[in-house]
């Protein structure tokens, strides 16, 4: 428990809670460990379930990181799951909203601090049939460039044999084995310093999005055999945000 005490009070709580009941259900088959930075830097997995947070939280929380992800605005707003995602300090994003800056500032602002967050590329579950990652938001890379830290792909698979895609039926048993492979931090030196423009950021998201289906390809043993379904397609997600008001008033 000591490597837990680090950690905001709701998430030691929540992990004193879950830990022992996902080690009970589940399998571990977690490589690549080794792997990840010290320091500030930014988590990057591919997203195909609901359970997905938890099982990666259990993946970082076993190798001393605290869990802190950029969550969907809406979620604050659930009695009990708001309070908790709060007092685990996550931090809200205002998904295809100009609210979205101010969530990626937040991230900057944490991983410049040395905290570690994780942002999903594909910003929600992939609706690929095959489950493979989709084309990437520009979210992850925004906010490694901008914060100088490194980029690290996370690839998962196992979470949808338990809970498959907007399903609400879960399988705990048999028993399910969780796969994690952590890759190398994509290489975005050769971008660093020059202006973000959107062909940068999205050949930026390519590369990362490129390691990911490599890695989850490996946990599988096969690679894609169709193209990348875009995310840009899909129907924009719910949000709760509302631009400031101005009250500032002119004297005259």
């Amino acid at each position: 428990m000591g490597r837990w005490t680090n950690m905001p009070r709701t998430t030691r709580w929540v992990v004193r809670l879950l830990h022992p009941f996902l080690m009970r259900i589940t399998r571990r088959d977690w490589r690549g460990a080794e792997k990840l930075p010290t320091g500030g830097y930014v988590l990057a997995p591919n997203h195909i379930s609901h359970l997905d947070p938890i099982l990666i939280s259990h993946f970082m929380v076993d190798h001393g990181v605290t869990p802190r992800f950029l969550a969907k605005d809406t979620l604050f707003d659930v009695k009990v799951v708001g309070g908790i995602l709060r007092g685990a300090e996550q931090i809200p994003v205002y998904r295809s909203t100009v609210g979205a800056a101010e969530s990626l500032a937040a991230a900057t602002a944490a991983v410049e601090a040395g905290q570690v967050v994780t942002i999903y590329p594909e910003g929600t579950i992939t609706r690929d049939p095959a489950l493979w990652p989709m084309s990437g938001r520009t979210g992850a890379v925004r906010v490694a460039l901008a914060s100088g830290r490194p980029l690290v792909p996370l690839a998962q698979w196992g979470a949808q044999d338990i809970l498959w895609p907007y399903s609400k039926r879960f399988r705990f048993l048999p028993r399910k084995t969780i796969h994690v492979r952590v890759g190398d931090p994509v290489d975005l030196s050769d971008l660093e310093g020059q202006e973000l423009t959107e062909k940068l950021l999205h050949e930026a998201t390519d590369r990362l999005v490129d390691a990911l289906t490599a890695l989850v390809g490996e946990i599988r043993g096969e690679l894609p055999a169709g193209p990348r379904v875009d995310v840009h397609t899909l129907e924009k997600p719910r949000t709760n945000y509302s631009p400031p008001t101005n009250t500032s008033t002119e004297e005259h």
